[in-house]
Parts: structure tokens; C-alpha cells; sequence
């Protein structure tokens, strides 16, 4: 876990953001075609490190700073700081277990938040705005598979969909129910007194083969997206293929679906 104590590099995160980020989108065209990458932030409400790299998430995803990347951002919630006096309302065991798969590729000691991750190739300390510019910069530069979403709806508490994409055997789908935007107070823990945003919080996550990509007909549950108190607002559908061998993203997309 990322315990940090520098309180003068957490307050000057979003004034770094915002002078890479302006630097990254020099000359950007408005036309310009843009690779789809994928942004996965592994965070929680009970770690004091993770509300800046939230930020720089949310920036990431509203601002689209960099030129030739549409960034597909996932906040991924883990359920290890649950102990330290605030459970956290957003953490999923799955995610807990996507994470431990990156510390396993990567040859990591232990798991760690905020851990950011781009493309399923790089990962570094979620605050670090050098480290996500270089990485998205390196990202442009690399082919990507087209992937498309077709026939995508809500209904019944789940989305249906289709994929199409070209794949060999090795590739797999998976797929994402993300809330839109979510936003809490904080009661107790390392964040206590604190109101937190977040922004595409994984809800539900499912692989499939490669065989999903030929355009049949998907269907994902819309779990925790069916509660109450997550029942407002859009929901982000992300898609993305992976190659089984590397672990590397080589496409994805996204689409919002009302509800």
C-alpha cells in the first residue's frame, strides 16, 4: 500500500496536471483521430493518497489533454483498505483480484494504491502526472485494433450489446459497467470529513472469448448499477481486447447508455 507523507507534492498535483496536461495538447486538432487507450486507476475511499489521483483521473477523462489519445479512464475500487475504519461503498472483491493479476505480470512485491494503469502495459503510482504523460504519449505511438459497440442498450438491469472486432484466438473481451460519476462523504477512516468524486466506477466486470467479437448479441447484468442508491445518471459502457499472451490492451471503446 502507498502511505506517502509529502503534503506539498499531493497539493501540487493539480497544478503539475494542468501545465503537462497543457504541454501534452500543444497543436492538438480538433479532427484529429485519436487511439483509444485504456486508463485503469486501482484506488479506495480509505486511502489519503487516492483523492488526488482521482483527480487526475476525472481531469483525464474531461479534459482529454493529450493529443491522439481518447483516454478510457475505469476507476477500480479494491476492497484491502475496508479494514482501516471506512468500508468502502464502491470496492469490489473482483477488482481486488484484477489488481492482484497486474501485481503477478508486473512482478510487483504487493498490491498498492493508487496504482494507475494504461494499456495493461505500464503501471505506476496513480498521482504521478509525469509518469501518465509519458505513458500516454507512448500509447499514441502504438497500433491499436479497431473495436466498435453496436446495438448497445439498457434495460432490465443490464446492458445488451454487441462487439466487433478483429482478434486472433489468443485475444479476449472484456466488458465494463461503469457509474458515470459518484460522489460520497466520508464518516470515518483516512479520509474522514472528506466528500470524494469519482468518475467511471466499475460496477461490473466480465471476460469473454474471442468468439464474443464477431457481433452476437452480449448481455451484462447490471449488479450493484441496480441498487437505489446507484440508480441515477448514465452508465459507461467499456469495452476492451486484450491479448491473452501479454496482457496488452490492442483496442477498445466506449459508450454511454441512458437509463
Amino acid at each position: 500500500m502507498q502511505r506517502q507523507t509529502d503534503w506539498v507534492r499531493r497539493a501540487g498535483v493539480a497544478a503539475l496536471a494542468a501545465a503537462c496536461f497543457a504541454v501534452a495538447a500543444t497543436g492538438q486538432s480538433a479532427t484529429e483521430q485519436r487511439k483509444p487507450v485504456l486508463v485503469e486507476l486501482f484506488t479506495s475511499e480509505g486511502c489519503s493518497d487516492c483523492p488526488p489521483a482521482d483527480r487526475l483521473l476525472q481531469e483525464l477523462d474531461e479534459k482529454q489533454p493529450f493529443a491522439g489519445v481518447e483516454a478510457i479512464v475505469l476507476s477500480e475500487h479494491v476492497t484491502y483498505w475496508n479494514h482501516d475504519g471506512w468500508t468502502d461503498p464502491f470496492s469490489l472483491d473482483e477488482m481486488t483480484e484484477r489488481q492482484q493479476e497486474y501485481v503477478n505480470q508486473f512482478r510487483l512485491n504487493s498490491s498498492y494504491t493508487p496504482e494507475m494503469v494504461v494499456d495493461g502495459t505500464t503501471q505506476f503510482v496513480g498521482n504521478d502526472v509525469r509518469a501518465v504523460t509519458a505513458a500516454l504519449e507512448k500509447a499514441a505511438t502504438q497500433p491499436k485494433e479497431d473495436v466498435t459497440i453496436a446495438n448497445a442498450q439498457w434495460g432490465d438491469g443490464g446492458a445488451t450489446f454487441a462487439v466487433h472486432a478483429s482478434a486472433d484466438h489468443n485475444a479476449r473481451l472484456v466488458a465494463v459497467l461503469a457509474a458515470n460519476a459518484t460522489q460520497r462523504s466520508v464518516s470515518a477512516g483516512e479520509n474522514k470529513g472528506k466528500t470524494l468524486e469519482h468518475v467511471a466506477v466499475v460496477r461490473v466486470m466480465k471476460t469473454f472469448g474471442a468468439e464474443s467479437l464477431d457481433g452476437r448479441p452480449l448481455r451484462l447484468g447490471g449488479g450493484p448499477l441496480t441498487h437505489k442508491e446507484e440508480a441515477q445518471g448514465p452508465v459507461r459502457l467499456v469495452v476492451f481486447v486484450v491479448d491473452h499472451k501479454t496482457g496488452r490492451v490492442v483496442g477498445a471503446a466506449e459508450k454511454t447508455l441512458g437509463r
